[in-house]
């Protein structure tokens, strides 16, 4: 498929964003590389794939976000 047609697609969204190896995001989250697979196939985290094939995971799958870190008082 043509990077044209991908980009022309209307379910396209690219995915911008800062990413980290498999082993770093497993040293963030203080798991093993096998659960930051586990969590990949579940859908817990999302990834990306580089030019070079590597598989990279967006670090705002890994990093809580604020609503989501905020005290459930603070949510109204």
């Amino acid at each position: 498929m043509a990077l044209t047609a991908i980009v022309s697609d209307p379910g396209f969204e690219p995915r911008i964003g800062r990413s980290v190896s498999l082993d770093h995001a497993a040293q963030l989250l203080g798991v093993s590389r096998r659960t930051i697979y586990n969590r990949i196939r579940d859908g817990r985290l999302q990834t990306i794939r580089t030019l070079g094939g590597s598989q990279r995971v967006l670090l705002d799958s890994v990093l809580p976000s604020p609503v989501a870190a905020a005290p459930a008082a603070n949510r109204g």
